[in-house]
């Protein structure tokens, strides 16, 4: 005799739906919670503005660097910019990917940032006070990615601690590189 088949267990039911904005919009339910990604938007905010400072500072200093070290500088600077130009895009991305915009105006990046520019460089700044800056610079979004990985990684959220873990190494590398040139 046959034996029959036992009826197909039912379906888990799906886990709740995510709320829906008034828009018709669904929300976000990535599995954290939206005081964990405000938090992490907050501290990839001050990433991002850090991030771009430097950038824009070794830009600045590839285009005006000059002496004997003109060609080595000229071509290291425009190697580290053209990286972090890529990795400013990826840290608004993680901000846009939380629910969050990403700041992206001078007065934004002024208010978040920890780095400050250093006047004086008008006039053919020595290529030791460029790299001096360059080593500070590259130091202080170090420690803004440290802060930003720990609330990441306090909320389980491995996208942005590989993102941040990432940038970390590429930051102390430049550091690193820079400071050699001055010992």
């Amino acid at each position: 005799m046959a034996k029959k088949k036992s009826a197909a267990k039912p379906a888990k039911a799906a886990s709740a739906a995510p709320t829906t904005h008034a828009d018709g919009m669904p929300g976000i339910d990535i599995g954290l919670s939206a005081g964990e990604r405000r938090k992490i938007a907050e501290g990839l905010g001050h990433m991002l503005a850090d991030a771009f400072t430097l950038y824009l500072k070794t830009h600045n200093f590839h285009w005006n660097i000059s002496g004997p070290m003109f060609n080595s500088l000229h071509v290291m600077f425009e190697g580290q910019y053209t990286e972090q130009w890529t990795a400013l895009d990826e840290i608004a991305e993680r901000m846009r990917a939380l629910g969050y915009n990403a700041p992206g105006s001078y007065p934004e990046f002024i208010k978040l940032g920890s780095i400050k520019e250093e006047p004086g460089l008008a006039d053919a700044a020595d290529w030791r006070e460029m790299v001096r800056q360059l080593v500070v610079g590259n130091e202080a979004v170090c420690r803004t990615a440290r802060k930003a990985l720990k609330t990441a990684d306090d909320a389980g959220d491995d996208p942005t601690v590989d993102l941040m873990t990432q940038r970390l190494q590429t930051h102390e590398k430049y550091a690193w590189m820079l400071r050699s040139l001055l010992q």
